[in-house]
């Protein structure tokens, strides 16, 4: 669809509005912009002085390279912007910098600002950003997947062993072409060089795989070493850059991965988009590729599925339905990028960061250089960077009732803490041109407009672009605050951000007052919003939205309070871990003690079970439900899957191993299988494991097998150790069960 109207603000879209940028690259003394018009990719090279931002120029004095010297008004401490001549000349000073002032460029007390993105610092500088008037269908997207061979005796596949192969190359681009590099027809080699030749006839902008980075990328990288062969995947046939160790962060998860760069391409992994959409949702019970594909509808009926274990098998009695998983597989990776990518690609028209770095990039880390390119662009001095996040009191959460209640309203305050700030005027002090509130106003605004572009749209196309651009707008909205309190950037403000907590917490208790004088009966509130069980008399929709709104109207203009949901019943387990029971009988179980992916599928199910049967008034029936589970545990058919548990890894094996010599951390169960299998694992890595033996008080790290070993004609489940968990999980339930009689109620 056309350009919006909403996109010609500078400050949040930059001063540069050429459209159909696909790429930043350097190239020399220059900046490289790669453009796609008409379907075909044209380029045009800029000059451009790198720059370090400095309090005072004598700082370098003795340094052997020549800069400019820009001074920036305001009394802010960046007040000296130092242009070179070329990067290297850049890279000298900063590193003459570290040595004379003792800090590297990451301190956050460094008495200069070094920006290590050549490309970011020209689209700070310049204004530029992606994919303005540029459709997301026009972006030439290919999909990769590959298919590893494992020779026999192992349990997985090591690109490091000379016997393990690809055996199959998948590829789908978003024109429709479909390829399959067969390993029964050519050498790896041949199958890397033909995968070369693939790359540079497609010319993808992006190219796309789940989890591409820890498998794909990595496994093929591997193999091309070990054969000699140059992969010439960039624009300018360069060979991809790797960054061995990268991390990317996202709340409370860190993920380490071998990072690779295209030159004039972006890669966006799948799977890091599926994580960003599952830290608000948190309703994926798996981010493989194959569960995260049913979830979103997306896999076709005929889906070839295959077990990992199976791999080899098959490519060698039946290659055929091989090359079918391998391109079902790549059919599901461009679909899933169609369906979460989208955002992020309206992000790249906003921040100055290629699309890759958009994904990976923190919220807060976005917003700071929104604030850096508005600040270069008036030729203004920047603050020193935040040194530390001070401490500060949260929102206010609290679960009033226990157990089950019907029926449930959720109000919540709309955007509470941006509203807040815009009511209150809280800005960080450190902001001297004013930029915070306006911006953010700004983006409430944009907001609103693209919501009601979005109802009022005609076309299913333009509908989603403008739905899809008030959820990018919200993200950022509610992130200004996460902002406030963060560390390590030039505006934040912690000290405004604990007012803003407080306001929050003033507001929240205020509408808990105002629910109770209605008669309301408040039953879970967490930091924005409270469920309630409405007063009597109360009992449709629209009066609970009167209710509401009379709720709303004793609040200061700015400050909304909206009905968010209504349920048929409500399940409180403990705070922020409650189940919802919609009016069409869909259940939303939220928190990690009702639903967390780390427990084993039998728990999970068992705890749903039981949610479902509370919320239908059949407590009484929880007690036949775990004979019947523990009835299933003990048949000697069952499913090891079932009963494994799989684990994320927090930190490599190597740390895991140092930190056990010096006694700083206790055995695993997913480290001691990630140890024993030979293969180095990083912080991110999945483990699948069960327990062996017998007895229910088996050490899981003692007796635990990876989930690959078990074999269904030598079953060795301890079966005994998982009915004794099931009894634990039921036991947390039993407050909500009703009680067995005893002598002095008979």
């Amino acid at each position: 669809m056309p350009n919006s109207p909403i996109e010609h603000n500078p400050l949040l879209f930059g001063h540069d509005e050429r459209p159909a940028v696909i790429a930043v690259e350097p190239v020399g003394h220059f900046i490289r912009l790669f453009f796609r018009t008409n379907g075909r990719v044209h380029f045009h090279d800029e000059p451009f002085q790198p720059f370090i931002l400095v309090n005072d120029p004598g700082m370098v004095s003795g340094c052997r390279v020549p800069c400019a010297v820009r001074e920036l008004t305001g009394d802010d401490f960046f007040r000296f912007q130092l242009l070179f001549d070329s990067w290297n000349e850049c890279l000298t000073a900063r590193d003459f910098l570290a040595v004379k002032t003792g800090k590297s460029y990451s301190s956050t007390d460094a008495p200069y600002l070094f920006l290590p993105d050549l490309s970011h610092q020209y689209m700070l500088a310049s204004g530029t950003t992606l994919f303005k008037g540029f459709e997301f269908s026009e972006l030439r997207c290919l999909a990769l997947d590959i298919e590893t061979g494992c020779a026999e005796g192992y349990g997985f596949s090591n690109p490091e062993r000379e016997e393990d192969r690809i055996i199959s190359i998948a590829l789908k681009d978003s024109h429709g072409e479909e390829i399959v590099l067969r390993g029964d027809q050519l050498t790896e080699p041949d199958m890397l060089r033909a995968l070369n030749e693939v790359i540079q006839r497609c010319d993808p902008d992006v190219v796309t795989g789940h989890n591409i980075f820890r498998f794909d990328l990595d496994y093929i990288g591997r193999r091309a070493q070990r054969h000699g062969i140059r992969l010439t995947w960039g624009r300018n046939g360069s060979q991809p850059h790797v960054t061995p160790h990268a991390r990317w962060n996202l709340a409370e998860k860190a993920l380490e991965y071998p990072r690779w760069d295209i030159y004039g391409r972006h890669i966006i992994d799948t799977y890091f988009l599926v994580q960003h959409y599952d830290v608000a949702g948190r309703n994926l019970e798996s981010h493989g590729l194959k569960a995260v594909a049913r979830h979103f509808g997306i896999a076709a009926d005929d889906r070839t599925y295959l077990a990992g274990a199976a791999i080899s098998t098959v490519f060698q009695h039946d290659p055929e339905q091989l090359y079918r998983y391998n391109l079902d597989d790549v059919r599901e990776t461009l679909a899933l990028f169609r369906l979460l990518g989208y955002p992020w690609f309206l992000q790249s028209r906003m921040f100055p960061y290629s699309f890759q770095n958009c994904v990976i990039r923190g919220n807060a880390t976005r917003i700071n250089a929104l604030f850096l390119r508005e600040y270069l662009h008036r030729g203004h001095a920047i603050p020193l960077r935040t040194s530390a996040s001070v401490p500060f009191e949260g929102g206010y959460t609290e679960s009033s009732i226990q157990g089950v209640v019907a029926p449930v309203v959720h109000c919540d305050v709309a955007s509470l803490y941006p509203s807040l700030m815009l009511t209150y005027n809280l800005a960080p002090a450190k902001e001297s041109l004013g930029l915070f509130l306006p911006m953010l106003a700004e983006l409430r605004r944009f907001r609103l407009r693209a919501k009601q572009a979005a109802r009022e749209a005609t076309a299913e196309a333009e509908r989603h672009y403008y739905d899809s651009l008030q959820q990018v707008f919200k993200v950022l909205i509610n992130s200004f605050y996460g902002y406030l309190g963060a560390a390590q950037h030039n505006f934040s403000d912690p000290a405004v951000a604990a007012e803003v907590t407080r306001l929050g917490r003033v507001t929240i208790r205020n509408m808990i007052d105002l629910l109770l004088a209605e008669g309301a009966r408040p039953v879970e509130i967490d930091t924005d919003g409270i469920y309630f069980r409405p007063p009597e008399g109360c009992a449709t929709a629209e009066a609970e939205r009167e209710l509401v709104q009379r709720v709303s109207e004793q609040f200061p203009e700015g400050i909304a309070v909206e009905l968010d949901g209504r349920y048929q019943s409500m399940f409180a387990y403990k705070t922020k871990n409650y189940a919802l029971q919609e009016y069409d009988g869909r259940i939303i179980i939220k928190g990690s003690g009702l639903r967390s992916r780390g427990v084993e599928p039998y728990l999970r199910e068992f705890m749903r079970d039981v949610i479902e049967l509370l919320l239908a008034g059949k407590a009484g029936m929880v007690e036949r439900l775990y004979q019947q589970y523990v009835s299933r545990l003990r048949t000697r058919g069952v499913d090891v899957a079932w009963v494994a548990r799989s684990e994320t890894l927090n930190e490599s094996t190597e740390s895991y191993q140092a930190k056990l010599r010096s006694g700083k951390r206790n055995r695993s169960a997913a480290f001691e299988i990630a140890v024993a299998s030979g293969k180095l694992h990083h912080s991110g890595d999945r483990v699948s494991y069960y327990v062996s033996g017998s007895g229910k008080d088996a050490t899981a790290y003692e007796a635990c097998r990876p989930l690959s070993a078990y074999d269904p004609a030598h079953p060795d489940i301890n079966v005994m150790y998982y009915v004794e968990k099931l009894r634990h999980v039921q036991k947390r339930f039993e407050p909500f069960l009703p009680q067995e009689p005893t002598l002095f109620d008979l």
